[in-house]
């Protein structure tokens, strides 16, 4: 699945349930495209969910990303 941004994603969502309501209507509610309708709802608010935890990298941590031999940097294994 691709990354949707997270402003297009709550609409993405809105429109996938709309969806859905109307392909249960029209095939039945235990058809199989049914099934698969509530199934895309349910990846891209599983998508959603995942995009607000991760969290933005700080400045120390883009800095060892770019500069992972820096003493500051570096990670001991006890």
């Amino acid at each position: 699945m691709t990354t949707t941004p997270a402003g297009n994603i709550q609409e993405k969502i809105a429109e996938e349930l709309e969806s859905a309501r109307v392909v249960c209507d029209t095939k039945g509610a235990t058809s199989g495209e049914c099934a698969a309708a509530w199934d895309a709802v349910e990846e891209l608010q599983a998508e959603a969910s995942h995009q607000k935890q991760v969290k933005p990298k700080n400045s120390f941590e883009k800095y060892c990303d770019d500069n992972p031999d820096a003493a500051e940097c570096r990670i001991y294994d006890e």
